[in-house]
């Protein structure tokens, strides 16, 4: 056992390493993503409740009946991620976050809106990537 450390064989502590490697992974994917899926819901909600939301739709050009489907979309996409359902529609409801998440920086962007408007969906995309990377190591 002589240049081992702490006199473990590698081959002893290797697997147990590996082992725990997954397991990390998948608490990491599950905070991101639930994190990732509060943020989507409040956006929904408020999306859905809030006249200062609504009134930010108008300034970005979006008609109201667009809002709420918007809304809606974000739920089912949250529920999507957050339930046990297939891979494909997974991959679907992630799509449909990243097309949301960067129509509304190009909106926010293209009218020269500041950091404040464009921001929260920049931190956004950025919890989405995360929980994309990570689901798709799982």
């Amino acid at each position: 056992m002589r240049g081992e450390p702490h006199g473990i064989h590698p081959a002893e502590a290797g697997p147990r390493r590996r082992q725990d490697h997954p397991k990390t992974k998948t608490i990491v994917y599950w905070i991101v993503t639930a994190l990732f899926c509060l943020q989507m819901s409040f956006t929904a909600y408020a999306q859905l409740c809030l006249p200062q939301v609504a009134e930010a739709f108008t300034h970005l050009g979006f008609p109201a009946y667009f809002r709420v489907e918007l809304s809606w979309a974000k739920l089912l996409g949250v529920v999507l991620m957050l339930a046990p359902a297939p891979g494909r529609l997974k991959e679907w409801a992630y799509a449909g976050f990243a097309i949301n998440l960067a129509s509304a920086l190009i909106a926010h962007l293209s009218l020269g809106d500041g950091p404040e408007a464009w921001s929260p969906a920049a931190a956004t995309g950025v919890l989405w990537g995360l929980s994309y990377f990570f689901w798709r190591r799982l």
